[in-house]
């Protein structure tokens, strides 16, 4: 019982962030060698995901993680890439259902609430200015200040998937 238990917890925590990627599979992403951050919106209620150190952060983040793929940070001037970025809270409720009563034979649902934090990176090519990547990463957290600590994880799994596989 107690491995069953430790076992759905872990995927829980697992499945509690998700990073999905889009790309547009005809492009040489080798041909890109430098970025720059062109444009980050903060979409939250919250003042604590609804700030300018926040936006400080995710583009420290950015720049740290896109260095560490191999491309040249261009502060101001022509890039070969622009990034641009959305961070965005809905709070929300999710049902759970899980064995209860005489025996386990019931079943008890319950509302749980949550913060749902998505992370939106789009890189557009500078000359043609299309979309040609994308990452959006997604953290259910009970509260904003949880969403806010893991917005360095977010962005580190989302540039983890760049370029994508077979496209370098």
């Amino acid at each position: 019982m107690r491995i069953l238990v430790l076992g759905l917890l872990g995927a829980l925590c697992a499945a509690a962030q998700k990073v999905d990627v889009e790309f547009d599979p005809s492009i040489q992403f080798a041909k890109y060698r430098t970025f720059a951050i062109r444009d980050g919106r903060l979409n939250s209620q919250d003042p604590r995901l609804n700030s300018e150190l926040v936006k400080k952060r995710i583009e420290f983040d950015i720049q740290k993680y896109f260095e560490g793929r191999k491309l040249v940070f261009v502060a101001s001037g022509p890039a070969d890439l622009n990034v641009r970025y959305t961070l965005g809270a809905v709070r929300g409720a999710q049902r759970e259902a899980y064995p209860a009563g005489w025996r386990g034979w019931g079943t008890r649902v319950v509302r749980v609430p949550f913060t749902e934090g998505t992370l939106v990176i789009d890189l557009r090519d500078a000359g043609t200015r299309g979309l040609v990547w994308r990452a959006i990463a997604r953290e259910e957290k009970s509260n904003a200040e949880k969403v806010e600590s893991k917005l360095d994880d977010m962005v580190k799994k989302s540039v983890e998937k760049y370029p994508p596989k077979g496209k370098k």
